[in-house]
């Protein structure tokens, strides 16, 4: 729809397994190096795992690809959800060795001397098995047992298992030991680094005949990457539908905004593939703590309710040291500009000591209570104090409690274990 539009002449970013557009990061390099030098030395047995949407079939795509180059036989099981015997039947018609019988003795004769006539000239036979993390443990132990299928030196059928990160758990257990230690090969798939997301659908786009006019801007990659947690796959979900909506805006460029837009319908900003909830791209940081921020459930609706109570506070903009600090009792809630465990209720980082310029609170509010935390800075800043004029702590206190006595009389619902 969109490819003439952008100067296309495919959609580079479908999500099937296609070999052509593997992406060989120094990852996976080692990986298909890793396949490849299984199978011509004959190991017997290799492992490939990595997480969903990493681009492990289309690696194995690319590996057969090379496989029917070189004229070696070979049987791709993608359906873990079998029996035995199924499994055997699908095995042995894809490697096309015909058997009449039902027999497994005689499919596992029948294979065996298949196997040996391979050997004899000079061929090896492989056998990959994808989404393996769904095998039945019955079914790992057969395939476990076709690896003696072998001479003195040498396995005649080499397997490679493919799987998420499921099936290197599946593989501890104490009764697939004897699989676990066949493994002679290990490989892995990993997500995308920022660079290689960039580089990533630089390739798709060149291979789908872009002209090299730029489509994405930098933030838009960046948003790519951040959405996408660098899974390919979920890279070429976000890709394709951003292209789409560009076109039907008839835009040429995608921003980050419409990237935003399309994870947000895909629930990839508060659900991402990584699992940990995200704030938009174009959200600016967190505010610094205000004077909302209290210790204790109850203090939270006092200062929202009653916040022009609390504008004799002077302000302290954010870094600065508090001035004129008034202390709370031993039991009232405390007001600070330090982080809040909302489930404790006590800060999580120390309160910044004045400093020698800034004026000190007045000596009443020195001597009393010093383990009780100040009040934090409020975001406006009310008329400074003249230095002479005294402070009252008692005028202080009775004003709090107050203003405690009129929130108990509006939430009569509130727990009384609350206290000021």
């Amino acid at each position: 729809m969109y490819k003439e539009f952008f100067g296309l002449r495919a959609n580079p970013f479908n999500v099937n397994p296609d070999p052509r557009y593997l992406f060989l990061t120094r990852h996976t390099e080692e990986a298909l190096a890793c396949l490849t030098y299984g199978i011509q030395s004959r190991k017997g047995f290799v492992l490939l795992t990595g997480e969903v949407g990493t681009g492990k079939t289309t690696l194995i795509n690319k590996l057969l690809e090379w496989l029917r180059v070189q004229q070696v036989p070979t049987a791709f099981v993608f359906n873990s959800r079998l029996n035995v015997p199924q499994f055997l039947d699908y095995m042995m018609a894809d490697f096309g060795v015909p058997s009449d019988s039902r027999s497994k003795s005689q499919i596992l004769l029948r294979l065996y001397n298949w196997l040996l006539d391979r050997y004899r000239a000079g061929e090896t036979a492989v056998l990959i098995v994808d989404e393996a993390q769904g095998l039945s443990d019955e079914l790992l132990e057969e395939i476990r047992m076709m690896t003696n299928l072998e001479t003195f030196t040498e396995k005649l059928l080499q397997i490679v298992l493919v799987g998420q990160p499921e099936l290197e758990q599946k593989l501890k257990q104490p009764n697939l030991r004897q699989l676990r230690q066949r493994l002679t090969l290990r490989a892995k798939t990993y997500p995308l680094t920022l660079e290689e997301t960039r580089s990533y659908v630089a390739q798709r786009l060149r291979i789908a005949g872009w002209n090299g006019q730029a489509i994405f801007n930098p933030e838009s990659l960046l948003a790519i990457h951040r959405y996408s947690c660098g899974i390919p796959r979920v890279v070429n979900l976000i890709c394709e539908h951003c292209l789409v909506s560009t076109f039907v805006d008839q835009q040429r460029i995608v921003t980050a905004s419409v990237v935003e837009v399309v994870a947000r319908d895909f629930d990839l900003v508060e659900n991402p593939v990584s699992g940990i909830a995200l704030s938009p791209v174009s959200q600016p940081p967190s505010s610094p703590a205000s004077l909302d921020v209290l210790s204790g459930a109850l203090a939270r609706p006092l200062v929202r309710s009653h916040a022009a109570a609390f504008k004799a506070v002077p302000a302290a903009s954010s870094g600065e040291p508090l001035q004129n600090a008034v202390p709370a009792p031993e039991h009232s809630p405390r007001i600070s500009n330090a982080k809040i465990d909302p489930i404790a209720g006590s800060p999580t980082s120390p309160l910044p000591e004045p400093s020698a310029s800034s004026p000190q609170a007045p000596p009443s509010a020195q001597s009393a209570e010093p383990e009780a935390a100040p009040l934090a800075s409020a975001s406006h800043a009310a008329p400074e104090t003249a230095p002479s004029e005294k402070f009252d702590l008692v005028d202080a206190l009775k004003t709090l409690a107050n203003l405690a006595d009129r929130l108990r009389e509006s939430e009569q619902d509130a727990p009384k274990e609350r206290k000021l």
